[in-house]
């Protein structure tokens, strides 16, 4: 659909005095999980890009538009709009400023883990598509694949999910490249078929976006970078092709922000920006990149990157085998794939291998022990204390052992259902930090 983006909260340098129509921030792969990461050893790394995008920002005066290539939220994205993780994770990071502007997003493969995306038949399942670019408190993602004209500027935007080319890497794979990312959802046949039909949906539409629209420039942008996608040398040529458009295509999904490790599109341009900081370094340059139109409608780009040392050092050896450092505050909760791993590798860890982990030194109550009579209360004696009884039933009888550190929808809803638990909710700030 046709409009511009929402104005920021600034007045815009006169277009006399920038050379410039406007301009935007790209970004991807930056959503830092505590307890699920690779060699970004901490969230600090995600904290000074979002600060030095700010400063970028404030500096050009007429950031119109923030692209986001996914990887929002590691490592399973959200369940839905009421997550905590967008709080977390995007709201309590990047500057109100820079979520003043609407942030045209597309899913990664970890965005789609978790997400009732994945397994339902239509855009109106999925947790982070919103088609009110005028509401910043989410993404603006009408669809999953999409296109936003921006006539004032001369340009169009084109959002394409391409997830099914997640192993694009491996040429070896040729016709057989499916989701793999679907075996963590829970409906993996659904999820492949989903994935496959919104692949194609992808290309159609940018093939029509590329024939319909008289834009001069066009800015195309997936999760992936042209490198995935060798096995469709149709759509690497339609990249290619600047008869109609020049365009800038962006990725992510590689963690690095460069030009060097892509497939070249000449005479149009690419960029991979994985460089976020949210999971880990493929890569010596993490950061993100800018991109300018000029008042003569030429599109420039380049990117900002940050030192090696601020954001890859290498993390402090960690007593647990594999990339399991968290190990040591395992709450025995989860029961996903990576902590179950874990905790298999990890014999003398603190909670029992799945399922059904606990703690060892706790030994479980076997669900057929008898359970012992409760005396009456006579009006003689006061009543003896007795376990507190958590609303939420079930979901929440873990409550008695919570340790405060998890902040996924179940333990935050549980803490907000019990607001005399151990912890206090999770929207106290010392939550609000990670």
């Amino acid at each position: 659909g046709g409009g511009g983006a929402a104005e920021g909260l600034w007045e815009s340098p006169p277009t006399w005095a920038t050379g410039r129509l406007g301009s935007f921030l790209v970004i991807g792969d930056w959503g830092w999980d505590e307890w699920s990461h690779g060699n970004v050893a901490s969230g600090g790394c995600q904290h000074r890009v979002g600060e030095r995008m700010l400063e970028k920002m404030r500096e050009l005066g007429d950031v119109k538009f923030i692209i986001n290539v996914g990887d929002s939220f590691y490592p399973n994205g959200v369940q839905s709009r009421e997550d905590p993780q967008w709080q977390n994770k995007w709201r309590n990071v990047y500057h109100q400023e820079l979520r003043d502007v609407p942030w045209y997003s597309v899913y990664g493969n970890h965005d789609y883990q978790h997400d009732p995306c994945a397994c339902g038949d239509g855009p109106e399942s999925c947790a982070q598509v919103n088609g009110d670019i005028n509401n910043t408190q989410f993404f603006y993602m009408p669809a999953l694949s999409y296109f936003k004209e921006h006539p004032e500027l001369n340009l169009e935007v084109v959002g394409l999910d391409l997830n099914k080319y997640v192993d694009g890497w491996n040429n070896t794979l040729e016709k057989y490249l499916v989701f793999a990312d679907c075996k963590y959802s829970p409906c993996e046949e659904k999820c492949l078929a989903n994935a496959e039909v919104r692949a194609q949906e992808a290309f159609a539409l940018f093939e029509e976006r590329h024939q319909k629209s008289t834009a001069k420039n066009m800015i195309v942008f997936s999760h992936y970078p042209t490198d995935y996608f060798k096995t469709r040398p149709d759509f690497l040529n339609r990249l290619k092709d600047n008869s109609r458009h020049h365009i800038l295509y962006l990725g992510g999904h590689r963690h690095s922000t460069d030009k060097t490790s892509t497939v070249p599109i000449s005479p149009n341009d690419n960029w991979l920006v994985g460089g976020g900081g949210g999971w880990s370094c493929d890569g010596s340059n993490q950061g993100f990149v800018v991109g300018e139109i000029r008042v003569d409608h030429k599109l420039t780009s380049y990117a900002v990157t940050f030192p090696e040392e601020e954001c890859c050092l290498p993390p402090p050896p960690s007593p647990w085998n594999g990339s399991c450092g968290w190990l040591g505050k395992d709450n025995c909760l989860n029961d996903d794939p990576t902590a179950c791993h874990c905790r298999e590798l990890n014999p003398n860890g603190p909670c029992t291998p799945c399922p059904k982990s606990h703690k060892r030194s706790e030994v479980p109550v076997s669900p057929v022990s008898p359970v012992p009579p409760v005396p009456p209360v006579t009006p003689e004696s006061p009543a003896s204390p007795v376990s507190l009884e958590w609303k939420g039933g079930q979901d929440c009888a873990w409550l008695a052992r919570d340790n405060c550190v998890n902040t996924d929808a179940t333990a935050c809803r549980c803490r907000e259902l019990n607001p005399l638990g151990s912890c206090a909710p999770c929207t106290d700030t010392q939550q609000r930090g990670w």
